[in-house]
């Protein structure tokens, strides 16, 4: 009786020693269900340590000191960013006496972990081996001695800031200095014309010295960029670029370790291992075609060196038989290259910017000022009209219905002033009125003579007309080619100054809300069968020089377009001058808004003579006195004119980082904070995703050149001149159709209005939206 007492007794266990169990058994499930790996029972020569690995902050030789307190380990496997290891001792019973070691707790770093231990059957390793480095990559260890490692980092000065010796800089992840030329992270390149004075320091002469004698490289470099990385700290995957700099590209690690990773555009990765004071040396394939770049984190999973072999030098992290944690430190990094005086001609075309066709030109900003707007215009509206006329007249050759009524209710003998006319084809829908017509593009303005109608070339900001003269004005399609809301008001008082006193002006400006009341304008119905049209005419809606267009997918259309106060942003305007959405009360919009460059001015009589003069009024006024001058005499506010006032012009994905990376040990600095929003470029036939954007038109018919073929457009059909060019032969393919791009600020509802009643002495009549146009009848009051 008393040995089963014994054996009672041996098996209790304290509340400690229960709760530990319970601890290792719930290891082993998760060790089973996330990772396949199964414990038993019965005693053996392997164990799996939960808890033990590199993924939560154990290094290898903190666990291996623990496991050879009990015996001697013959193989200790710590997979990359795992929980747990994997150990195999000589004998069982060294096995025996780590498994006793569960519930050992073990100080790593901030964090105190315990271990928990349980039999396996087998470890399955494979012994480390070395993976082949990129072709032409080269390791050179201790390439500096410790006393030359210290006499390089006490010639980087951080705190000079001489900027006629070197270039210096605070990127987001590091800080970095440029010798001999600077390296420029806006365009990934030097300018080669601009060396800096200082050149190369003299304490860095006799490593390149020995680079040479080594031969290492056979030219002496003139550049080099020193980076410095704080613990945690890393750059981008990048490729250097080709045009910048020669083949060869030699960097020296000082004052810590680190991983750089090496990749192949097709997956092939390589981690190697850059000792502290190795040169690294990258050239063909390494430096032209593969990726490298640093991860950035506090820890690398590097080889565990045995101290009597060779370091390792690359990690291939399927095999992990022989890995550990290595802290990093403060490393700086010494890049030196030869600047590349012709173009590259690498056999790497794919990844050469010299051999790659020119990129298309990015899409313009939005305005930060007068001039910024000028340019705008002139670029993406005035010179398209100009190249697009005789296309563009063969697509307008219906006069709109309601347009139309305007028209004819005027009197008998009314004088009518038609700015921004186009080809003229609302200049004789009233035979009974006086009708003048002015257009920005001479082209246009000679089809309208061709066609017998007066007209004339004038900008829309100053027409050469008397004041008080007209019983009426219309402006179609027009303003919302002005890219501030400055210029576009200006425009409404230009029009308002034309007309006598009770005198009526007609505006149709193009529709944010292309569906209103349930209804969708022709614009977004008439899509063809075969999905969005590359064809530019747009001769179902838009009456505006406006067309193909518009760059939303699907999630674009979920807005509520029908006018009904449904989309929170669309209808936030309170025309009342109540606006009730946040981001749209950023404007006064009960008309006292606090732009004080808006109202500072007086368009009314202080245009000069000088300027009005100037135009010919044969039709020949050219671009330059009409966008170089502020018509308002006022352009005070460069920064303030640069946002669209309705809330558009934030663009804070221009700050991101250059992730494409061209240049070793260099990424784009994160210092475009305040930048002016990018014009999107619009998809034919589809919801606008944003007010400020480019409307392509895809040419037909040559252009200008195609002029003297179906100009009367009347007689042409829908789709425009299809016989001004002969078919095609079997041998001759057609040649694609330019596309040009054309700036439009489409308008919100109640957005017109706000903009005609910041303008003193008129009355609002009307306001109405037809067919994806804001429309309004403004009566001129007289007391202005």
């Amino acid at each position: 009786m008393e040995s089963c007492s014994e054996n009672v007794k041996a098996v209790r266990r304290s509340k400690e020693e229960k709760k530990l169990l319970r601890k290792q058994i719930k290891a082993s499930h998760t060790l089973l269900k996330h990772e396949g790996i199964s414990t038993v029972s019965q005693p053996t020569k392997s164990l799996v340590v939960a808890n033990g690995g590199l993924g939560n902050g154990v290094s290898r030789e903190q666990l291996q000191d623990v496991l050879e307190e009990v015996g001697e380990v013959e193989i200790l496997v710590m997979p990359p960013h795992k929980p747990y290891a994997l150990v195999t001792y000589r004998s069982e019973v060294s096995a025996q006496r780590g498994h006793a070691l569960n519930g050992r707790q073990l100080q790593c770093g901030d964090q105190i972990v315990t271990l928990y231990l349980s039999y396996v059957n087998t470890v399955d390793s494979e012994l480390w081996g070395c993976v082949d480095l990129p072709p032409g990559l080269v390791l050179v260890e201790e390439f500096v001695s410790p006393e030359e490692e210290a006499l390089l980092l006490d010639a980087i000065d951080w705190t000079s800031h001489d900027e006629d010796v070197t270039v210096q800089k605070v990127l987001k992840h590091r800080r970095v200095k440029h010798f001999g030329y600077e390296f420029r992270y806006d365009n990934n390149n030097v300018d080669k014309d601009k060396p800096l004075p200082g050149g190369l320091p003299q304490v860095c002469v006799p490593v390149l010295e020995r680079c040479v004698r080594d031969r290492h490289t056979e030219v002496m470099p003139d550049q080099l960029t020193v980076n410095q990385y704080q613990s945690g700290q890393g750059i981008p995957p990048h490729v250097d670029t080709h045009s910048a700099f020669e083949d060869l590209i030699l960097s020296l690690s000082l004052g810590a370790k680190t991983v750089m990773d090496f990749r192949h555009p097709e997956g092939r990765s390589v981690a190697v291992v850059l000792p502290r004071r190795s040169l690294l040396v990258m050239k063909g394939e390494s430096r032209y075609l593969w990726t490298h770049g640093i991860t950035p984190r506090k820890f690398d999973v590097v080889p565990a060196c045995d101290p009597k072999s060779p370091a390792a030098v690359t990690s291939d992290l399927s095999n992990h038989s022989n890995l550990t944690l290595s802290r990093r430190g403060t490393r700086t990094s010494l890049t030196f290259r030869k600047v590349r005086r012709t173009p590259c001609d690498c056999g790497y075309p794919s990844a050469c910017d010299s051999q790659q066709p020119p990129a298309p030109p990015s899409p313009p900003f939005l305005p930060r000022s007068q001039t910024d707007a000028c340019r705008l215009e002139a670029e993406f509206v005035h010179r398209v009209y100009e190249e697009i006329a005789c296309h563009f007249s063969s697509t307008r050759h219906s006069p709109w219905p309601r347009v139309c009524h305007f028209l004819s209710s005027l009197e008998p003998g009314s004088i009518l002033a038609d700015v921004g006319c186009g080809n003229g084809k609302y200049l004789g829908v009233n035979p009974d009125v006086i009708a003048v017509g002015c257009d920005r593009s001479s082209a246009l303005v000679q089809i309208c003579s061709e066609r017998g109608f007066q007209a004339f070339v004038s900008d829309a900001l100053n027409v050469p007309l008397r004041s008080d003269t007209c019983d009426a004005c219309i402006s179609i399609a027009v303003i919302h080619h002005l890219s501030t809301q400055k210029r576009r008001q200006a425009v409404v008082e230009e029009l308002v100054r034309l007309l006598r006193p009770g005198g009526r002006a007609l505006i149709y400006v193009w529709a944010v809300e292309q569906e209103y009341n349930k209804q969708k304008s022709k614009y977004l119905k008439e899509t063809r069968q075969q999905g969005p049209t590359r064809d530019s005419t747009d001769h179902n809606n838009q009456e505006s020089k406006s067309l193909t267009g518009s760059t939303t997918d699907a999630h674009n259309t979920a807005q509520d377009l029908s006018g009904n106060a449904t989309d929170a942003h669309n209808t936030a305007q309170d025309l009342s001058g109540n606006a009730t959405d946040a981001h749209n009360t950023a404007q006064d919009l009960s008309g006292n808004a606090t732009d004080a460059h808006n109202t500072a001015q007086d368009l009314l009589g202080n245009a000069t003579d000088a300027h009005n003069t100037a135009q010919d009024l044969s039709g020949n006024a050219t671009d330059a006195h009409n966008t170089a001058q502020d018509l308002s005499g006022n352009a005070t506010d460069a920064h303030n004119t640069a946002q669209d006032l309705l809330g558009n012009a934030t663009d804070a994905h221009n700050t991101a980082q250059d992730l494409s990376g061209n240049a070793t040990d260099c990424t784009k600095v994160h210092r475009e904070t305040e930048s002016p929003a990018k014009l999107s470029v619009h998809i034919n036939r589809t919801a606008f995703n944003s007010q400020d954007l480019l409307v392509p038109w895809h040419l037909k018919g040559g252009g200008r050149g195609g002029c003297n073929q179906g100009r009367g457009g009347d007689e042409q059909g829908e789709q425009g001149s299809k016989n001004t060019l002969d078919p095609p032969t079997e041998a001759q393919a057609p040649a694609p159709s330019p596309v040009f791009h054309r700036y439009y600020h489409v308008f919100q509802k109640g957005e017109l209005e706000e903009l005609c009643v910041r303008v003193r002495g008129v009355a609002i009549q009307r306001s109405y939206h037809d067919q994806g146009n804001w429309c309004v009848i403004l009566k001129k009051t007289g007391d202005r």
